[in-house]
Order: C-alpha cells, then sequence, then structure tokens
C-alpha cells in the first residue's frame, strides 16, 4: 500500500476495528470515524491514528470532516445496521434507518470525499455491501435492499470516475463472526443463523480479518486496474 490517510467509517465493530488495523499495518494514517466516537478511541490510539464521531446519515458532517482531513488516499464505507424482522412486521420508520444507514449513508461519505480525490486525480474508495445485496436474505429484506443499492452505487460510481483516476469497488461479506449478528437473538434469528452457516460451503462463517484483506487488497496498488466490482468474502455462499 502507498501510506496516506484512510478513512474507515463504523470502526467501532468488529469488521470495521479488523479494517482499521490492516490499514494501518499497510502504512496507512487511519481516521476510525464511528457514531460512538469513544469506541474508536483506544483503537485509533492504538494505532497512531485518530478518532472522530461521524453519523453518517449526515451529510453536511461527512462533507465537515472531509475538510478537517484534507487530501485522502482512501474511504472505507464500512458503517452500517441491521434488525432481523420478517418484512411484514416492519414499519416505514425502520425501513427509513435501515436506507439511511446502509445506503444513504455511503452515498453521503462517498460523495464527500470523492471530489477532491477526482481533482487529486487518485484515490481508492471501497463500500462495505454484503452478499444479502446479491442474492437477498430472509428477514433483513430492507437491509438487503439497501446492501444492493450498494453494489449498483459503486459501479455507477466507478464508472464516472474511473477517468478521473479514482477506483470505487465493493468487498461483499456473508455470515462473519461479529457482534453485527446479535441482530440474530431470537430462537428463530440463531436458527437463520445456524442455516446460512451450513449454507457457507465451507461450513464456518467468516472472520473480520478476511473481511479486511480483502478491502486491503482492493485498496493496494496490486488491485490498480480494478474497479467496479462486488467481491463476495462468504467462503463460496454466493458464486458467479
Amino acid at each position: 500500500m502507498n501510506g496516506g490517510i484512510a478513512v474507515v467509517t463504523g470502526a467501532a465493530g468488529g469488521i470495521g476495528s479488523a479494517i482499521c488495523r490492516r490499514m494501518a499495518a499497510g502504512g496507512y494514517r487511519v481516521a476510525a470515524t464511528d457514531l460512538h466516537v469513544d469506541q474508536c478511541q483506544a483503537l485509533a490510539r492504538e494505532l497512531n491514528g485518530s478518532a472522530h464521531a461521524l453519523d453518517v446519515t449526515d451529510a453536511a458532517a461527512s462533507g465537515a470532516l472531509a475538510a478537517e482531513l484534507g487530501e485522502v488516499a482512501v474511504v472505507v464505507n464500512n458503517a452500517g445496521w441491521d434488525r432481523f424482522m420478517p418484512f411484514l412486521e416492519t414499519t416505514p420508520e425502520l425501513w427509513e434507518k435501515l436506507l439511511r444507514i446502509n445506503l444513504f449513508g455511503q452515498i453521503a461519505v462517498a460523495h464527500a470525499f470523492a471530489r477532491g480525490m477526482a481533482e487529486r486525480g487518485h484515490g481508492v474508495i471501497v463500500n462495505v455491501s454484503s452478499d444479502a445485496g446479491k442474492v437477498g436474505s430472509t428477514g433483513e429484506t430492507v437491509y438487503a435492499a439497501a446492501k444492493g443499492g450498494v453494489i449498483t452505487f459503486t459501479r455507477s460510481l466507478a464508472r464516472e470516475l474511473a477517468r478521473h483516476g479514482v477506483r470505487v469497488n465493493c468487498v461483499c461479506p456473508g455470515p462473519t463472526d461479529t457482534p453485527f449478528l446479535d441482530v440474530f437473538q431470537s430462537e428463530g434469528g440463531q436458527k437463520v443463523v445456524e442455516a446460512m452457516t451450513r449454507a457457507v460451503p465451507m461450513r464456518r462463517l467468516a472472520q473480520p480479518d478476511e473481511i479486511a484483506a480483502a478491502v486491503a487488497f482492493l485498496a493496494s496498488d496490486d488491485a490498480r486496474f480494478i474497479t467496479g466490482q462486488a467481491l463476495s468474502v462468504s467462503g463460496g455462499l454466493t458464486m458467479s
């Protein structure tokens, strides 16, 4: 990796903190952002980086952070949220929250940083989607819709920014062993997790470091001719 500043949203979570560590190991100065900034301050100190409070649904806040940080080499759009619930039991309020965090938030963060990257003629954006966005997921219908939107947003933005030297890709994790799976707290939810695990050809959940490795690869010069791609990291759960 080339170094410079790498912004990671949702840095306090299991996958987010793993991404921060992997990017720091690659020589980047990590700007760890999260709605709960207190939870990523220790991580920032450990990595000799910085911690920033960021609500990704607030476009103005993303713009302010971009202005504060200046030249940024990599943006990793990792922040996300879910609630496991049959679609017929969901409400418009839940739909809006899921769409704002998982789709609008990534659009807002990308918009805030992409202009500077385009003007400088280089930069990388890696969006974290989900295999749910490729094939759907029972009990996560609106979440899957948002993550599907992330994939098409990634491809469309990659087309627009390629001529400016900016690459845009996304990583699509399958079920991953993090506290994020706490959304499946009910007995029925646990059965879904068990079923998903059995459905994975490798017969296990992903580990956060495995997701972070894919993100780091797409951010690196080894991927300099790769853009507009949606890379599944799911043990073969989806194959296409």
